[in-house]
């Protein structure tokens, strides 16, 4: 099969993809909820820093995973070698129709909050406004990787340096109040610690949430040149990288606000720049903007491609697995993502859907783990250019039923009960579309394929050879 933008991505652009869709909001908002849940610096620090080290490890499983299996779709590839086929869709219907475009809506949100807060001194900006520029970023961020992959992957190592450009900065500033003598706030860094199970499991979303994009090169394996060296050697530098960078970041806060004061901030990172950079602290905001775009466009970038191979495989529509003739980019797969995005930026608060959703995001990270756990007994035949030790995807399984489980024991909802009503309900379209593929469904959706393939001029992958 065709391969889209064939081997286009390099080592460089394979580091700033991760680096740059992991590096978004996260480290900007979250240390207040990380550290509220935590209840005490001494345990939000070390969390941050075991879950880069859980990042590293759930990486490396993906490193042998993907030199293993050289197919696009992260996942979906995976589960599908692993697993079969409805295990396979299930992952790529939650995934696609919620997972990807709400991740990419939240993102953009942020983006749009950022950019016109400036025009809104002490007062938070209009909902109306928000939204439009939310709305004018997926709609730019779509086009641009509609139109040239190669751009879009400029523009990602751009964004990307231009984040990497903040953090130092953030960082250099806190050694520098650290060599002040700022250091009360990091002593007794472990007086009130909470105990609570699901406070803690709360406190890792929240964390995990900000680490999330170190599977986002296993997306495009296909479009990876020499993926058996670059894919691993993009998440040995990249993830301990971030990793790195988060911690630090986390200890250049506490130099200069008190854990309550922290609490407080509407923006972490804004109320740091104010007490240190001033007069200069207007680049804070400024560079946070680049960073949200930076992550929009590469969860863009890899969301398309998971949609075009679920299509390519008869899990979705046949339309999404279709490439422009022109600019040789899963064109409808990316519109598709970007058009589910607009839609989720209509509500007044996704926020609480992603973190009902996040569960599931941990059972499909747990069950690609125990995949590859069951792969070395029944694919043995496969070539493995990288192999972790048994357990560490043992410790991923572990970790992430963990996680799951933690916040519905200690906190049981009934929203958690309508997620996995959600994602089981794949399964009513599964049946009589993709297994049985029922003659009057082919029939409705041939003209309407037709149609759509001679307005976004796009071709199957198998007539672009």
């Amino acid at each position: 099969n065709y391969k889209p933008c064939a081997t286009n991505v390099g080592l460089l652009s394979g580091i700033c993809l991760i680096v740059g869709t992991m590096i978004g909001s996260g480290i900007f908002i979250s240390p207040k909820a990380v550290l509220l849940f935590s209840g005490a610096v001494g345990p939000c620090l070390l969390i941050w820093a075991f879950c880069g080290v859980l990042a590293t490890l759930g990486a490396l499983c993906y490193a042998e995973l993907g030199t293993m299996i050289t197919k696009s779709g992260g996942e979906y590839s995976y589960l599908m070698e692993a697993f079969g086929p409805i295990v396979a869709y299930l992952y790529s219907w939650t995934t696609i129709m919620v997972l990807k475009p709400s991740s990419l809506a939240i993102i953009t949100l942020s983006f749009a909050e950022y950019s016109s807060s400036p025009f809104y001194p002490g007062c938070t900006p209009p909902l109306v406004v928000t939204k439009c520029l939310s709305a004018a970023a997926i709609i730019l961020i779509v086009s641009v990787n509609c139109l040239s992959v190669k751009l879009a992957s400029y523009v990602q190592n751009i964004f990307t340096l231009a984040k990497l450009l903040i953090i130092l900065v953030i960082i250099v500033a806190g050694i520098v109040m650290l060599a002040k003598g700022n250091t009360e706030n990091l002593s007794n860094a472990f007086v009130g610690t909470s105990s609570s199970f699901g406070a803690i499991g709360l406190a890792f979303y929240n964390v995990l949430w900000a680490y999330g994009g170190w599977n986002q090169l296993n997306f495009i394996t296909e479009e990876l040149k020499q993926p058996s060296r670059n894919l691993p050697l993009a998440i040995l530098i990249a993830i301990p990288l971030v990793s790195v960078c988060y911690v630090l970041v986390n200890v250049a806060y506490f130099t200069v606000m008190t854990a309550s004061e922290l609490l407080l901030s509407p923006a972490v990172a804004l109320t740091f720049g104010d007490r240190v950079l001033y007069p200069v602290s207007w680049i804070v905001p400024l560079f946070v903007v680049f960073s949200t775009f930076g992550s929009a466009n590469g969860s863009c970038f890899t969301a398309g491609r998971l949609a075009y191979v679920s299509g390519r495989e008869g899990h979705m529509v046949k339309i999404l697995s279709y490439i422009s003739l022109k600019r040789y980019s899963p064109a409808p797969a990316l519109m598709f993502n970007g058009f589910l995005a607009l839609i989720y930026i209509i509500p007044a608060d996704i926020n609480t859907l992603i973190n009902y959703f996040s569960f599931a995001q941990w059972v499909f990270y747990g069950l690609t783990a125990l995949g590859l756990i069951v792969m070395r007994f029944t694919r043995k035949e496969l070539h493995r250019p990288v192999k972790v030790p048994i357990v560490i995807p043992g410790l991923i399984v572990l970790v992430s039923f963990y996680l799951v489980l933690a916040p519905i024991i200690d906190k049981p909802e009934m929203e958690y009960l309508y997620c996995a009503v959600f994602i089981f309900s794949g399964l009513l379209l599964y049946y009589p579309f993709v297994y049985r593929k029922v003659n009057w469904a082919c029939k409705l959706m041939r003209p309407i394929t037709m149609h759509l393939q001679l307005l976004m001029e796009v071709v199957p992958p198998d007539k672009t050879e």
